[in-house]
């Protein structure tokens, strides 16, 4: 990844692309029982960061986005980009390939 990516808010995604991070499972019981980083999984949630402007279709005109910042998503278990920044791990995907938009 190159140097002069600082931070995630330099990132804008194109088109139709949705930039992800997804949300960590919990490392602590109900019960207050601490679990080891092997016993948790990954979660196919993911917290939208920022999304494209949308695709455009035969005639120039912008597909509008499912989804915007500050939404929560669920995700393919595999595919889309992975993006490293520091410490943190973020994905692009397609509108199309986002599964569901979670409503709380």
């Amino acid at each position: 990844m190159s140097t002069a990516l600082k931070s995630i808010k330099s990132l804008a995604p194109l088109l139709d692309r949705v930039l992800v991070q997804r949300i960590k499972a919990g490392t602590k019981t109900a019960g207050g029982i601490f679990l080891p980083e092997s016993a948790v999984k990954e979660l196919n949630e993911a917290k939208v960061l920022a999304v494209g402007p949308g695709a455009m279709d035969k005639e120039g005109k912008r597909i509008g986005m499912s989804v915007q910042a500050g939404d929560k998503v669920l995700i393919p278990q595999y595919g889309g980009s992975p993006i490293k920044v520091g410490d943190e791990e973020y994905s692009l995907f397609r509108d199309h390939e986002l599964l569901a938009k979670i409503n709380e």
